[in-house]
Order: C-alpha cells, then structure tokens, then sequence
C-alpha cells in the first residue's frame, strides 16, 4: 500500500515539476514569486519522498530541515502571495480561490502545522510497526477528509491531526504523508491544468 502511495505521490510531483518548469518562463511579478515558493517546496517535498520511500538512508535532520522549508513557505507566507485577482499571464491559480478564500488559507495554515508535526516527528522513524501505520494511516486519511465514521469527536481528531505537538507523536512517515494529502487537497481544487494538457 505504501509503494502505491508513493508511486502516486511521485507520478504527480514528477508531474508538477515539468509543468512548473514550462510554466517559469513567462511568469513576472507575484506569479513567479509564487512558483517560486511553489518549487521550493517541491524540492523539499522531493529530498523527503527519497528518504521515506528509501532510496536515501533515514536523517532525521534532512527530514527536519525538508520540514522548516515547506513549514517556512507556508501560511501566510503563501497566502500573501494570491492578491485578490492575481491570474494574469502564466498563473495556474482557479479564480476559486478567491471565491474559498477561508478554505484555501485554512489549507495553508495546516500545511505550516503538519510541516511544524514533521520536524518534531523526525525522530520517529521506527515509532511502529509497518502493519499498524498501515490501519492507522488510513483512519488518519478518513479523519482528515471528515469522513472517520468511526470517531466519536471527528472535529478533535481533525484538530489533533495538525496539532504540531500530537504529530510529533506519530512515526514520521504518516506525517508526511498528512503533508502531501494536505498538498494534493489544495492542488485539486485550486490549480488548474495547463491549457496544453487539457
């Protein structure tokens, strides 16, 4: 399961990556600052997904340095970046942005929070066995997207899901991958394909 979750998380950076790059060169002003941030983060997004699907041996410094860009490039950060109306020349914003504005900044803060849980989880990485990160990797998916039936109190487990201080409690590879769920909520519904993809 987790080799099909990364396979896919791959397949949409990869993505992303070739689009951001033909993207740049026309970008000007607080588009570009934006793509900017945006392949910042990506980098950053990128070192992680080496070390969690293994291909680099586990630092928990790397993971903690990874984390401070994305937690740094986050929130208000990002938010400042969309001006109302800000679509113009090579933007890949969705003018929906605008229309979900508190959905779309409460999607930024959570990033700088998860990001926040993945620098105090980095030295979890064996906090687990791989079978019960597995079941709660899913119950923690159902939490965030609101649909945990199962939960008693779902509003607790969605704020304890990006508590910085619970997450740090949790193996680090299930908060990177709240991370990146977190990052494909806010791509699906607020980046627009390329006009060349479509």
């Amino acid at each position: 399961m987790i080799k099909i979750i990364t396979a896919i998380v791959l397949v949409f950076i990869t993505s992303i990556s070739s689009q951001l790059v033909m993207a740049h060169g026309g970008a000007t002003g607080v588009v570009k600052e934006r793509m900017d941030l945006m392949d910042n983060m990506k980098d950053a997004v990128k070192q992680l997904k080496a070390i969690f699907k293994g291909d680099v041996k586990y630092n928990p410094e790397t993971v903690k340095q990874s984390a401070l860009v994305i937690q740094d490039h986050s929130a208000a950060a990002m938010t400042k970046l969309f001006p109302h109306g800000s679509l113009k020349g090579h933007s890949e914003a969705k003018p929906i942005i605008w229309q979900e504005w508190d959905r779309f900044k409460q999607l930024a803060d959570d990033q700088e929070k998860i990001a926040q849980g993945l620098y105090n989880s980095a030295d979890n990485q064996d906090a687990t066995p791989q079978g019960n990160m597995m079941e709660s990797g899913a119950m923690m998916g159902q939490s965030m997207m609101g649909s945990g039936s199962m939960m008693s109190n779902n509003k607790q487990t969605q704020q304890n899901m990006t508590d910085p201080e619970h997450l740090g409690t949790m193996p680090s590879n299930m908060v990177f991958k709240l991370l990146t769920e977190n990052c494909s909520s806010c791509h699906t519904r607020y980046r627009k394909e390329k006009e060349n993809d479509m």
